[in-house]
């Protein structure tokens, strides 16, 4: 991350009387003094046992925690998104058209469909009993690939967020992520097997996300009207892994277009993991970064930081 890093200061603390070993140390009002807990260095057996991961995310309106697990796609059941896309007139209007044109497609099928069956019909008669079988066998391999591809697709992994009716739910402290996780409270991470268990579980203190769990999408847009000698690219790097993992869990197709492969904004995420391998690699990156336009990533990012702001459900 972009974080910056401070190296550990120990300080000698001198005692008139050094302390039993067996009794806590007291402060000024003999109360026992709690060790400091370094960021990102919680116990992490919760977490490792119910297969969640606690994640921070800084917005342009603030800076949030909330939840994200990887399961195969077979077992989750997308988010909800009518009412978020009904809040959005403009989404809602185009929905309107493009659902008037998948219904005149159709209609175009099917009548091309009658009317391919209805030549099949008066043709079958006279055509060569081979030739039929030999269709026949293409079109049962052909549904076999098909669901052979759908079958992996079922089983790869994909990203949950504890979203609810398409919005990322986003707290302010970890207290009030853990009362909304005990509150019993619709969220759509409710339908993992270990959900239950999590909400009897987990306290305020776990939720301490690693730092490859730490995202800075606020500082995404300004670091890149830096211009190419100003780019970080690990905060770049971190913030197209959430940026994907967002728009799949939230259903924003719109951002993955932008981010998918072969786009301006992937061709960046490339050049930028190529810099940061080295070698050759590294310096073939950089003479793809010098291509990649500043003001065009940098709007780029500022729609997808937008559309992700957009879909979050701020709570205190």
């Amino acid at each position: 991350m972009g974080n910056p890093t401070h190296p550990e200061v120990s300080v000698a603390r001198q005692s008139p009387q050094r302390p039993d070993a067996d009794e806590p140390e007291l402060d000024a009002t003999d109360g026992p003094v709690e060790p400091e807990v370094e960021p990102g260095s919680a116990d992490r057996s919760l977490w490792d046992e119910l297969r969640i991961d606690p994640v921070e995310i800084a917005l342009p309106a603030g800076t949030g925690f909330t939840l994200r697990a990887y399961r195969p796609a077979r077992e989750l059941t997308p988010t909800d998104v009518a009412e978020r896309d009904e809040d959005d007139p403009f989404l809602a209007r185009r929905q309107v058209v493009e659902a008037e044109d998948a219904e005149d497609e159709e209609v175009v099928i099917l009548d091309e469909e009658f009317a391919a069956l209805s030549a099949e019909e008066d043709e079958e008669d006279g055509r060569p009993a081979g030739r039929k079988r030999k269709a026949d066998a293409e079109d049962e391999e052909s549904e076999a690939a098909e669901e052979d591809e759908q079958d992996a697709a079922a089983d790869e992994e994909v990203p949950v967020f504890l979203t609810h009716k398409g919005r990322l739910l986003l707290f302010k402290t970890p207290e009030a992520l853990v009362s909304f996780i005990r509150s019993g409270a619709p969220n759509d991470m409710s339908q993992l097997d270990s959900w239950n268990e999590l909400s009897e579980r987990v306290e305020p203190a776990d939720i301490a996300p690693l730092d490859e769990d730490t995202y800075e999408l606020d500082l995404v847009v300004e670091n890149l009207r830096g211009g190419h000698d100003t780019w970080d690219p690990t905060l770049l790097i971190e913030a197209g892994e959430v940026a994907r993992d967002l728009s799949y869990a939230l259903r924003l197709p719109a951002v993955l277009d932008m981010l998918s492969a072969g786009s301006s904004l992937d061709d960046l995420d490339e050049a930028l993991r190529a810099t940061v391998n080295g070698g050759i690699g590294g310096f073939l990156g950089r003479r793809r970064l010098k291509k990649i336009g500043a003001q065009t990533a940098s709007l780029g990012w500022r729609t997808i930081v937008g559309k992700i702001s957009a879909a979050v459900d701020w709570r205190d």
